[in-house]
């Protein structure tokens, strides 16, 4: 499923359902009014007043199940263990498989994309050539800590940093603290921006495109297929792609 900001990013959603959908305008018998989920998003997927385009993709699937939801912003490892013990009710936006369940075993995975990452090598200044993990062998890495797909893969670099939130992670490239970053390319090229960072920039091709995920806690288990199929009817409906619409709308400057 594709990604905002990119021509070939995908699919689907608006603030509405079609007519005659009815996902009750009250929490079902059974159903929490508010569930609190939280995330290690950075804009332009998660912003303040839930405007980021997972934000508000979430925020739609839940209303139309008849609950609220409050969303939280935590550091990328607090977020997955407060999930895991119950502090919050779910987390966004996770990659799938067991890199998650292995070591979180309390979180569910509601099975329906809600984005596309592109992890991709962010340098400063030179434009070393980097063509999947084992060509980062040479290199000093640097990761958000909590982000377990990358934890995983960046093994194989020669040396490996973390930061426990992206914006520190960038300023430790543009410093010469390492020599590459590996991030989301929208949010780092978003916070590259709002930093000022101009000699950093994303290398090509991406290092991995990652369907990212909403796991919630498993007291709400029941809940995974009404939320996953409320998920897809978005798609299907016309209300995702208006989402994606609306939040490129919100990133163009005057």
């Amino acid at each position: 499923m594709p990604r905002i900001g990119l021509a070939a990013f995908i699919i689907l959603l608006g603030l509405a359902g079609p007519a005659g959908a009815d996902y009750g305008s009250s929490p079902t018998k059974g159903r929490p009014a508010v569930l609190t989920l939280s995330t290690e998003d950075e804009a332009p997927d998660s912003m303040p007043g839930d405007r980021g385009f997972c934000d508000r993709v979430v925020t739609l699937a839940l209303r139309r199940l008849g609950i609220k939801a409050k969303i939280v912003r935590l550091p990328s490892e607090r977020a997955l263990r407060n999930a895991d013990d119950g502090l919050e009710d779910g987390t966004f936006s996770r990659v799938g498989g067991t890199v998650i369940t292995s070591g979180y075993p309390n979180l569910v995975l509601v099975p329906e994309p809600l984005i596309r990452f592109d992890f991709v090598a962010f340098a400063k200044d030179a434009n070393p050539k980097i063509e999947g993990w084992q060509s980062l062998a040479p290199y000093r890495v640097g990761i958000v800590s909590g982000w377990k797909i990358l934890e995983q893969e960046s093994t194989v670099a020669r040396a490996v940093f973390t930061a426990h939130e992206a914006d520190a992670l960038l300023r430790m490239l543009a410093a010469g603290r390492i020599d590459l970053a590996i991030y989301d390319r929208q949010q780092g090229l978003y916070l590259i921006r709002a930093l000022g960072l101009t000699a950093l920039h994303p290398l090509s091709p991406p290092l991995m495109r990652q369907d990212m995920y909403l796991y919630l806690h498993r007291r709400y288990q029941a809940l995974v297929p009404v939320l996953t199929e409320a998920l897809a009817q978005m798609k299907r409906d016309g209300a995702y792609q208006a989402i994606v619409q609306k939040t490129e709308e919100g990133l163009q400057g005057p």
